[in-house]
């Protein structure tokens, strides 16, 4: 059996940790540059406020129904989120990490009579460690675990624990699960689906596997398996490494100036250079882009990449940073209101995996003794504390967030402090 424990309403739930005011009061969060609703408490839900919706358009609803209204505060939530983790690793069993609000547990260390009470204290540790409101659903396969959860969310959110454990509770949740809720069945299969008349979760387990393979490929005769209490999605207790990564952000303001744009790429060069370390890959190639905004039609338009392969794979912010203001000196064209600029890495192999060049000249070994120290500095004494000159202080390309909460987990001058 394998368990999936999830947040409720997570990035709602880590705003009114700090903010009890807020409880029982509709909270929204927004997208990256405050543009639409991407996360709603319960109460926002009642209200109908649905995701997606945009941040502009809603401004009167929210002051008038008195909704509070956040800006994505990541560092927060990541914050939050390893808590939940490691007070979740306290209990026997292997994990996997499935997202920020998301994890799997493997209950193969406990019997079935103990897995009610093993859910209860998961949940109530969770909330007392953390303060973050977490659902459990116990099932014998992934895709119906997370069947559980929904449905111990949505009838039985006092108690938060669900557990598919016989035929007949398994048959009713197939019955009471939409199809469109089923775990990996998208916009495009929902549709299709529902066109041949298969509503349910239960629906869908009798069409024939002949069927669900030519229309949904292997992945869907994967799911199909999974709702019939075969296990078909292993649990992977170590994530696999990224084949690409990719850091891309809108800015909070349209930006013409170089010196900006060349700012910004480092910094996200940087930051995909630190995940390239962390998974203990490198890549041999990079692709920068920039854009205008397409949707102001009274600008001029332009967009463009270059993709750069390199003579020899690296991870060493410094290389990367310095390929990348390469590549954008390529592309850039003045004169042009900018709304994005990317990197994204690809080609990536193994660190342990490298094919030296004959003719290269970097000193790497003091290239990565340099990367290992400035990781650990950072990891020690706080995120960018030590950093490139050329990843600089200025603003102008940060992210519009107006409604930022403090990172009261992570920055000392934003600790909650209370007066007695």
């Amino acid at each position: 059996m394998l368990a999936l424990v999830d947040c409720n309403n997570f990035y709602a739930s880590c705003e009114r940790l700090f903010m009890p005011s807020l409880n029982r009061k509709p909270i929204v969060v927004l997208s990256n540059n405050d543009g639409c609703v991407v996360a709603r408490s319960e109460e926002a839900k009642k209200l109908g406020i649905e995701m997606g919706a945009l941040a502009f358009e809603m401004d009167d609803f929210f002051k008038k129904n008195d909704v509070a209204v956040f800006s994505s505060n990541y560092t927060l939530y990541g914050s939050l989120s390893n808590r939940v983790q490691k007070t979740l690793a306290n209990f026997k069993g292997d994990i996997e990490i499935y997202s920020i609000d998301e994890a799997f547990f493997d209950t193969q260390w406990y019997h079935d009579n103990e897995l009610f009470n093993l859910g209860v204290s998961i949940k109530s540790t969770i909330f007392q460690n953390v303060g973050i409101p977490v659902s459990v659903g116990i099932a014998p396969t992934k895709t119906l675990a997370k069947m559980a959860n929904r449905y111990a969310k949505k009838e039985n959110r006092e108690i938060g624990v669900y557990i598919l454990d016989t035929a007949k509770k398994i048959r009713d949740v197939l019955e009471y699960t939409q199809i469109g809720d089923v775990w990996g069945i998208g916009s495009a299969h929902e549709k299709r689906l529902l066109e041949k008349g298969i509503k349910t979760a239960s629906d869908f387990i009798n069409l024939p596997d002949d069927w669900v393979r030519k229309n949904m490929s292997v992945v869907g005769l994967r799911m199909l398996q999974e709702l019939r209490g075969i296990p078909c999605i292993d649990l992977e207790i170590e994530p696999p490494a990224k084949k690409g990564i990719c850091t891309a952000r809108s800015f909070g303001k349209l930006l013409s100036n170089k010196q900006d744009l060349e700012e910004a790429l480092a910094n996200y060069t940087h930051s995909c250079a630190v995940k390239l370390r962390n998974q203990k890959s490198c890549t041999t190639l990079i692709t920068v882009f920039i854009q205008t905004n397409s949707f102001r039609k009274t600008d001029k338009q332009y967009f463009n990449s270059i993709s750069i392969p390199l003579t020899v794979a690296t991870n060493a912010s410094n290389e990367l940073i310095k390929y990348a203001n390469w590549g954008l000196n390529k592309i850039y064209r003045s004169g042009y209101n900018f709304k994005k600029v990317g990197i994204m890495l690809t080609n990536i192999v193994p660190e342990s995996q490298i094919q030296a060049g004959m003719f290269d000249t970097i000193n790497r070994e003091r290239n990565n003794n340099l990367m290992k120290i400035l990781d650990g500095c950072n990891k020690t004494l706080g995120k960018d504390l030590v950093r490139f000159a050329r990843l600089g202080y200025n603003n102008n390309w940060r992210l519009k967030q107006q409604y930022l909460s403090h990172r009261y987990t992570t920055n000392i001058n934003e600790v909650l402090t209370i007066s007695i």
